[in-house]
């Protein structure tokens, strides 16, 4: 691509940042929520970074453009998630 690599990408960095803030407030859901609830947002956080890093890596323009739809794709379920996790009370998102 641009001859950068993935970690220098500030939408990669922003996005494990947002990957490791869900991770903490995911520590305080229900333990009921271990497998359900928790286990989605975690999957959908840390895919945003996952996908970005991926797409990247591929090389092309086209494909980089790909993975970064699968990641604001994994963003919107994030904000589902976290905005039912809100309406349950869980955390604090």
């Amino acid at each position: 691509m641009d001859g950068k690599n993935f970690r220098q990408l500030r939408v990669w960095q922003l996005g494990m940042q947002l990957a490791e803030d869900v991770y903490r407030l995911a520590n305080g859901f229900p333990k009921h929520e271990t497998y359900g609830l928790r286990s989605q947002i975690e999957r959908a956080a840390v895919s945003i970074p996952a996908n970005i890093a991926e797409g990247h890596a591929i090389g092309s323009t086209k494909d980089f453009a790909r993975y970064l739809g699968i990641a604001q794709g994994s963003l919107a379920e994030l904000e589902t998630h976290l905005m039912l996790a809100q309406r349950m009370q869980y955390g604090n998102p």
